[in-house]
């Protein structure tokens, strides 16, 4: 089921299926930023990683001296939320462990996305809620595929991505089967903010990225004014990915990366892994907007 969320500039569109926001558009051009899902390339389109990022080695997370099978980016974007409330420009949508969720994670949780629009503005708010009477563990992430060309003119090499901060961003590299290579890197950024951006730089799949002092990115284009800005808190760590030579690219902000290729740890002892004390609660935020 599909809730939609209208201002007098923006529409949003979030389904209930993962709580992904599968639209936003600009209503007077019927401008389109967000990637359809076509499974030509990927049927995602924006979404939520929880309560993990990216993969587990061997396919398991352990916790408790157990083994639990778990799917990349965890299962919340394959799960069905519930929408507990909305209003024109406001939606709220919950997801809570079930009998499916206990499978591979052994914890009860609270996890809330809250979508305001106000104007050309969309900001997405997540809330982690600890209901569990132990510790809980988890990393969260964001996913969002932007169009690019951001209007359908241009080319990707015509587009960039604008830090807010300068930055000295070393990336990380995936294996295969997603895991972080260990002892691989490459300088990116040096004391910039400026990112061109190609198909090519995303051949050897996605740039991870840890400790990114920035929290806005903007994707522009040397060509038109048109551009999408992207904010962000809570959400240190960085990943850009692109499908081959796919027309979008992913501004991925997260808490924690995947697994590396030798990790042999549990649970708690992941990348960037979030905490959570019994009757506490997570809180961070995304907000997207067009010019």
């Amino acid at each position: 089921m599909n809730t939609t969320l209208r201002s007098g500039t923006a529409e949003a569109v979030i389904s209930t299926l993962g709580a992904e926001l599968v639209s936003f558009k600009r209503l007077d051009t019927d401008n389109e930023y967000i990637w359809s899902g076509d499974a030509e390339y990927w049927t995602g389109c924006s979404p939520v990683l929880f309560p993990i990022i990216g993969a587990a080695r061997n396919g398991e997370i352990r916790t408790g001296g157990k083994a639990y099978t778990i799917g990349n980016h965890g299962f919340a974007r394959r799960s069905e939320f519930t929408l507990v409330e909305a209003t024109d420009t406001h939606a709220v949508f919950s997801l809570s462990q079930n009998e499916q969720t206990l499978a591979s994670y052994p914890y009860q949780f609270k996890l809330f996305l809250t979508y305001i629009l106000t104007g050309s503005t969309l900001e997405i708010s997540y809330r982690v809620e600890n209901t569990d009477e132990q510790q809980i563990f988890f990393q969260l992430g964001t996913h969002p595929a932007f169009n690019c060309p951001v209007d359908g003119q241009g080319a990707i090499t015509d587009y960039y991505l604008e830090f807010s901060e300068q930055e000295n961003l070393e990336r990380l590299f995936l294996s295969d089967a997603g895991l972080v290579i260990s002892g691989k890197s490459e300088p990116v950024l040096k004391g910039e903010r400026i990112l061109p951006l190609s198909h090519e730089m995303f051949f050897d799949g996605a740039l991870v990225f840890r400790n990114v002092k920035s929290e806005r990115i903007a994707l522009r284009s040397k060509l038109t004014a048109k551009s999408v800005i992207v904010t962000f808190k809570g959400f240190p760590d960085l990943g850009l990915w692109q499908p081959k030579n796919a027309p979008f690219v992913c501004i991925e902000p997260w808490q924690g990366i995947a697994d590396g290729d030798t990790f042999d740890g549990e649970l708690q002892d992941k990348q960037g892994v979030i905490g959570l004390a019994p009757g506490t609660t997570f809180a961070s935020s995304l907000t997207i907007e067009f010019n």
